[in-house]
């Protein structure tokens, strides 16, 4: 989250040959004699004293010995006068790049607490730079850009590229601020089962658990809504080779295709490589292979083929109460069952929606 403080910023500053140029006035001393006490030459002192000479150690050194005054001072003063320039000279750049700052959500990150609301018009390419943690537009594109590289060039991606990238930082900057144990694949698989439990519990229960669990095994939770134009339920990415991160935005708001989408990306860190990011969107552009079997994972492990094959040759009708007793078998959500048969085309869509919870996060 971003914290605010009060700072003085002058909008002026003084560079060490001003300040050199009103001592030699003060005491007198014209330029071609203190030359000579520094063992300069008049052209060098000049050129100090226009800013076009940096004030060196070893020139500070020189200038305490004859004026008096700390070469701390001098070293200070040239650093900061240098560093006011730099600053300068990145505003300008700034201003050249509103328009590509302007294509963030930013007054939705700012209304998050993730970016600081720009008050002029520079601040919004420096303050989405902050956020990023990145030098300037080249080094965002070099860095973000081979995220979803391979996801932009299919036709079927839809997600805003600014928003989805904005989305993906804040797991990341989450993530990095999370102590977990090292990443354990059996453990982390085995944890699976704990958390299939949870899919009968509310928000409140779930979530905190749920994070609690895989931070044991190597793998942190961020559950956050979705930035506009993003269009996606979760993601998957590793943050270094002992930490996974899982992304989970409650778009659908249903028990089922919430804890469906639990399970796509633990399957994706738990089969596919470390070195790959997982985006899953409204329609899914990635390798179609890897999504196969991220959705037979999912699939499986919420209810069993075999259980499920019985269920669905024993019960003649799919009534609430066949459902609800067969999710209570299952110890899991009805809603997971329903979204199920539903996916299967064996009921409508429209059918028994109030056995699945609608959840929202902010």
């Amino acid at each position: 989250m971003i914290q605010s403080k009060n700072e003085y910023n002058p909008d002026y500053f003084v560079s060490p040959g001003d300040i050199l140029d009103e001592l030699l006035e003060t005491k007198k001393m014209k330029k071609r004699e203190f030359a000579e006490r520094c063992g300069l030459s008049p052209k060098t002192i000049s050129k100090i004293i226009a800013g076009e000479v940096p004030v060196s150690p070893e020139y500070a050194i020189i200038f305490q010995r004859i004026l008096g005054h700390s070469s701390a001072i001098w070293s200070n003063l040239e650093a900061n006068y240098r560093l006011q320039l730099a600053i300068k000279k990145e505003i300008i750049k700034f201003e050249e790049q509103v328009s590509w700052a302007k294509e963030f959500p930013i007054t939705e990150l700012s209304k998050r607490g993730y970016i600081e609301k720009p008050k002029t018009a520079t601040e919004y390419a420096s303050n989405v730079l902050n956020f990023f943690g990145v030098a300037n537009v080249s080094a965002w594109e070099d860095h973000y850009m081979k995220f979803i590289g391979s996801f932009r060039k299919s036709p079927t991606f839809t997600s805003d590229t600014k928003a989805l990238t904005a989305w993906l930082r804040i797991g990341e900057i989450y993530s990095q601020n999370i102590d977990c144990e090292p990443y354990q694949k059996d453990a982390f698989k085995k944890s699976l089962t704990e958390i299939r439990s949870l899919t009968k519990e509310g928000p409140d229960v779930f979530q905190p658990e749920i994070k609690k669990i895989c931070q044991k095994v190597g793998v942190v939770i961020k559950f956050e809504p979705e930035l506009p134009k993003t269009f996606i339920s979760g993601a998957t990415m590793w943050i270094n080779k002992e930490k996974a991160l899982i992304m989970l935005s409650a778009r659908h708001k249903t028990d089922d295709h919430l804890w469906f989408t639990i399970f796509h990306e633990a399957a994706h860190i738990l089969l596919h490589g470390k070195k790959m990011i997982f985006i899953d969107c409204i329609n899914n552009s990635g390798d179609k292979k890897l999504e196969d079997e991220a959705n037979k994972f999912a699939t499986d492990i919420l209810i069993p083929p075999n259980e499920y094959a019985e269920f669905i040759s024993k019960t003649e009708r799919f009534n609430k109460e066949p459902i609800k007793k067969f999710a209570q078998k299952l110890d899991v959500a009805p809603g997971i069952v329903v979204g199920r048969l539903q996916k299967d085309e064996l009921i409508s869509y429209q059918w028994h929606n109030k056995l699945k919870r609608r959840f929202l996060w902010g």
